[in-house]
């Protein structure tokens, strides 16, 4: 143990280099290219002929995809640890399906048009669909087939209602365009600012059931005997997955895979031990939401293409090859 501490203190702060040249990079690709004393002048020197570009654009749209990469990572591993699927995810399990199907719900019936307004629909959405497939799936005896059945079948209702909602609605098509693809092209300052609250105390319960989700994940009377209480646990678990997932959609759209790729990614560094997982996941899952970013911007030049079709692309091999590893 005391040999592995601090092999994965050094893994951390690697992961966490790794994220800060993700954002240098983020913040440098663009319409123009802007190299590191470029990006820095724009951060710093209002004088600069690059401070608005950066501060206007481009920090807004990184920082936002620094806010949900780490919500969709966290929910996804507490979501694997709860439910003690390796598959699931907020997008498999139906979660991001809800909170975009209240989404399109306040778009079209409510004349809702404005990210706070999208937040409170995205929430309820995400907290009816975490809790009717917990339930569907078999509550505290779910198993992991019954979880992924009732989450896909969840999630193929809601995403086909989503779509009849949006066509019967020109004028909402257009509003939530870029929305529904998942794209972090229309972030904002006050986007940024008001999706904080949220994701903060997100990220503020899932760091904090960590430990007696670990003690749940050997059973309920061992951890019952080690004092923790399940029923609390799962309780915050589910806010934490609908506060996470609610703000992360309300603010892009549907962004599918981080949740699932980033907990099997970092696993074999970390163990199952939840107290190193999520920061470590915390740290990685936006370092590959800004990376597919990035690489959509690249792909795309002079246009782009949106991050969620980009993650989508990546995440459906490794998906396809980790269902084959369960078997």
């Amino acid at each position: 143990m005391t040999r592995r501490l601090p092999a994965r203190l050094i893994g951390l702060i690697v992961a966490a280099v790794a994220l800060v040249a993700v954002l240098i990079l983020s913040i440098g690709f663009g319409a123009r290219f802007l190299s590191i004393g470029e990006v820095w002048a724009g951060l710093t020197d209002p004088a600069s002929p690059y401070y608005r570009i950066v501060h206007d654009m481009r920090l807004p749209r990184t920082l936002l995809g620094l806010m949900v990469g780490m919500a969709l990572g966290l929910a996804g591993a507490i979501m694997q640890a709860l439910t003690r699927n390796p598959l699931a995810d907020p997008g498999l399990l139906g979660i991001n399906a809800g909170a975009s199907a209240g989404v399109a719900s306040a778009a079209v019936f409510l004349g809702v048009g404005t990210f706070y307004g999208y937040i409170w629909f995205a929430l309820l959405g995400a907290a009816v669909v975490t809790a009717l497939v917990y339930a569907v799936g078999g509550g505290r005896s779910a198993t992991p087939a019954r979880l992924a059945l009732a989450g896909a079948a969840l999630n193929a209702t809601l995403y086909s209602y989503v779509s009849a909602t949006l066509l019967s609605d020109s004028q909402a098509i257009e509003k939530v365009r870029f929305w529904t693809a998942g794209s972090l092209a229309s972030a904002d300052f006050a986007t940024v600012v008001r999706l904080l609250p949220f994701i903060g105390a997100g990220l503020i319960v899932a760091l904090a059931v960590a430990r007696p989700l670990n003690a749940l994940s050997l059973g309920d009377d061992a951890a019952r005997a080690l004092g923790a209480r399940p029923a609390v646990i799962r309780t915050a678990v589910i806010v934490a997955v609908t506060l996470l997932c609610g703000g992360a959609t309300a603010a892009c759209g549907p962004i599918v895979f981080i949740g699932l790729l980033v907990p099997h990614l970092v696993r074999p560094f970390t163990g199952p031990d939840l107290r190193w997982m999520l920061p470590y996941t915390a740290v990685l899952a936006p370092v590959l939401l800004l990376g597919s970013d990035v690489l959509g911007r690249v792909l795309g030049s002079p246009g782009e293409l949106q991050v969620g079709t980009v993650t989508a692309v990546l995440g459906g091999p490794l998906f396809i090859y980790l269902v084959r590893a369960a078997k």
